[in-house]
Parts: structure tokens; C-alpha cells; sequence
């Protein structure tokens, strides 16, 4: 990470700021990014959080929820911030082709850019970088930076909240192997600062529409393939699955990680046909790596055990596709891992 001081510098004096995070954000890219323009409104900034798409309505509880612009639908607005933008804060993203067609428009502006973000790989465009592939989450880079910066202050209850969300969500609600002794550092500190960690994992994990629980029980019924031979299960989501039970935004998140709960799974995906293209969530165990995976195979990428990827082709041809290839990894998918009985 670069020195804090390169950040002081770039914030001195009051400007107009646009943050932005990657397409359909998750909780920790919005949770991020409102604690981080909370914050910087307080420095004395005017900001706004440009999201390139919509995103879930369980998110929507976070503040400064109802200042947000989607990019999607409100175009002319979106790219006169970015143009009028002294300073762009990118958050949680490491490609500017994260952005989708906001990413022409941000790369295109002569404003400074930060770059907060623990993915791997990160894209060399940020005039100020404060990443870390250690971190677990965005939201605890973004809080470890208002802390170097001696603003820990600053963080107020609904700003803790979202930091909260964004770690919580990232760690699998503290299951996953990134959850670090600094996250739980961190999280305490967020707790203190009045952070209610109930409220937050209700409105995220308990906000479920009947729709979305019926389509739940669907894909577990009708969609679950499980192939043993490569310690392997996938969901494949057909528009129709979608459209039958009215699907939204964010009803399909976490589903992979039913298929990699599984005894003897060790690769998860999950495969749904989004009509433009076909979207692709990975997950894994061990050392199996599906950033690897996706960036190879599937023009995606992320982090080594959680990654995603799309593919131009139609559902049917991708699954084929992904079936085919596990017989390249076949070694890797089946070494020291308990099999099936």
C-alpha cells in the first residue's frame, strides 16, 4: 500500500468527488463505498456514489442508500459527476472493465483517482492505491485507511454498520479461511463504534421475499448437479427459472455456497443466464484456486477460493463447457479430499 500521506495530499481541498464500485454490488462494495463518502462529506467534499447497475433490495437499509445513482437508466447524469469530478475513489474493483460502459467514461477523466480494493491482480490507473490482498474486505481497508489517516472519530453508527456489512459478508459471516485476527480487531472497533451486528446480519441474511425462498427450494430440487468423480456440483439457472419465480436482484447470491457445502465438494458453481450473457460465480476449498480457473477459462477473475466469470455462449454450451474442463483439473479436484461414499 502506498504511503497515507499521498492520500492527505489528494484530499486537502474540497472538491467534487465521485465514488464508484463495481456492477450489481454486493455488500461490501456499497458498504464501503457509503462509510467511505460519509466520510469524506465530512472532510468537507461534496460526493456521490455512482453504482454502474442496481443492485439487491436487502442493501438498502444502508445510509445513504437514497443519494445513490445508477448509471443504468440515468446516463447523462452519472457521466456529468465523472466529468465534473476533481477526485474518483474506485472501490472494490480492481479492472476498470468492472464498471461495464462507466469504466470508458472513468478512465477517460482527468480527475485523480484512489483505488481501495483486495482483489488480485489490480489494473495500474490510480494515482493513489490502498490495496491488499491480506485484507478480507474492502470495508476493512477503507477503515484501516480513516484510521491511518487519524479520523477513526469520524466513523459514526451508520457508517460502523455498513463497514460491518461489507466484512461480515466478505468472511461468509466469519466462516471463511480470510477471516484474520485484524478482521475481528476491526469488527470489535466497528462494534464500539456502534455497529449493531444483529440488525446488520437480519436485513442482510433475513430480508427474503417468498419468491426468493421458493426459488431456493426449486434450485436445490431441480437444479443441483453433483459430479463425484470431480468432487464437483454447479446450479445452472435457465431466464425461464428467473422469470418463473420472479427473480430480483441478489436472489441468486449465495446460492453457490449450497452446492460447496456438500461433503466431499471442493468446486462450486453457479451458472444462470442473465439474457445478455451468461454470469458465473465460483467458489472453492483448499488450493484449488477458481481465480485461476476463471481468468483462464471464463474472462473473470477475483479471489483465489471465491471468483466469477461470463461466457458468450448459450447455457447449455457453457455448462458442456465447464463439465469438459474438469477433466484438466480431475488431479487437482480429487487430491486430499474426502470422497463420496
Amino acid at each position: 500500500m502506498q504511503n497515507v500521506e499521498i492520500f492527505r495530499g489528494l484530499i486537502t481541498i474540497p472538491q467534487e468527488v465521485v465514488i464508484t464500485t463495481h456492477h450489481k454490488p454486493d455488500a461490501d462494495a456499497l458498504g464501503s463505498s457509503l462509510a467511505f463518502a460519509r466520510y469524506l462529506k465530512k472532510k468537507g467534499h461534496r460526493v456521490t456514489v455512482i453504482s454502474p447497475t442496481d443492485y439487491a433490495n436487502f442493501l438498502a437499509w444502508m445510509e445513504g442508500n437514497n443519494d445513490v445513482v445508477i448509471y443504468e437508466g440515468n446516463e447523462k447524469e452519472a457521466e456529468r459527476l465523472v466529468q465534473n469530478a476533481g477526485l474518483i475513489c474506485c472501490l472494490d474493483f480492481s479492472n476498470l472493465s468492472r464498471l461495464h460502459e462507466l469504466g470508458d467514461k472513468v478512465a477517460a477523466s482527468k480527475a485523480k483517482k484512489i483505488l481501495v480494493d483486495h482483489h488480485l491482480e489490480p489494473e495500474d490507473f490510480a494515482d493513489f492505491s490502498y490495496w491488499s490482498t491480506e485484507a478480507a474486505a474492502t470495508a476493512e481497508l477503507v477503515y484501516q485507511l480513516i484510521y491511518d489517516m487519524g479520523d477513526e472519530d469520524l466513523i459514526d453508527k451508520g457508517m460502523a454498520d455498513c463497514l460491518y456489512a461489507g466484512v461480515m459478508t466478505d468472511t461468509g459471516s466469519f466462516k471463511h479461511p480470510n477471516t484474520t485476527g485484524n478482521v475481528f480487531r476491526v469488527c470489535a472497533r466497528l462494534t464500539e463504534l456502534g455497529a449493531d451486528t444483529a440488525k446488520v446480519a437480519k436485513l442482510i441474511y433475513d430480508s427474503n421475499s417468498i419468491d426468493k425462498i421458493k426459488f431456493l427450494g426449486f434450485a436445490l430440487n431441480e437444479r443441483l448437479t453433483i459430479l463425484p468423480a470431480y468432487n464437483t456440483a454447479y446450479f445452472a439457472i435457465s431466464q425461464q427459472d428467473l422469470a418463473r419465480f420472479h427473480s430480483q436482484t441478489g436472489d441468486t447470491e449465495g446460492l453457490v455456497n449450497y452446492a460447496l457445502s456438500i461433503t466431499g465438494i471442493k468446486f462450486a458453481a453457479l451458472i444462470v443466464d442473465r439474457s445478455v450473457m451468461i454470469k458465473i460465480s465460483f467458489r472453492s476449498i483448499g488450493d484449488f484456486s477458481v481465480n485461476e480457473f476463471a481468468r483462464k477459462h471464463f474472462e473473470g477473475g477475483g479471489h483465489k477460493n471465491a471468483s466469477g466469470g461470463k461466457s458468450g455462449l448459450s447455457l447449455e454450451e457453457t455448462v458442456s463447457k465447464f463439465e469438459n474442463l474438469l477433466k484438466e483439473y480431475k488431479e487437482q479436484l480429487t487430491n486430499n479430499i474426502k470422497t463420496f461414499a
